[in-house]
């Protein structure tokens, strides 16, 4: 069963995207569909739509319609991380790593830790 990730960038360049510090501020959402084996299915540059309108619940919910299994984020305010794991959806922390490509390597070695609500960012700026 295929599994995807989203990644915050502030560019739509694939895997060489460069991640963005924030996943509401990010430009795009650059995301990464796997097999089980961890082989690349697909890489898709999906643009930010914001989330003005129904807050962080519509930035759950762009996210969540991309039907991600997992988000990496290097920032994320407690409001929508709590909304993310109430939805089932696994939220990982790096704040290292400059590129998707290097995120999901880091990712894929078991490196990132579970994104949990005291590492949350208590405002939204970059």
């Amino acid at each position: 069963m295929a599994r995807t990730i989203v990644f915050p960038t502030d560019e739509n360049n694939g895997l060489a995207s460069l991640r963005g510090a924030h996943f509401g501020r990010a430009r795009y959402y650059t995301v990464v569909t796997l097999e089980d084996n961890g082989e690349i299915i697909k890489v898709d540059g999906i643009k930010n739509t914001g989330h003005t309108e129904g807050g962080c619940g519509g930035a759950i919910r762009n996210i969540t319609d991309l039907g991600a299994d997992a988000l990496v984020v290097a920032g994320i305010g407690g409001s929508p991380l709590k909304g993310f794991i109430q939805r089932g959806l696994n939220v990982f922390h790096d704040n290292i790593s400059v590129t998707v490509q290097a995120s999901l390597a880091a990712m894929s070695a078991g490196r990132l830790a579970a994104m949990q609500p005291e590492m949350s960012c208590s405002h939204h700026a970059r």
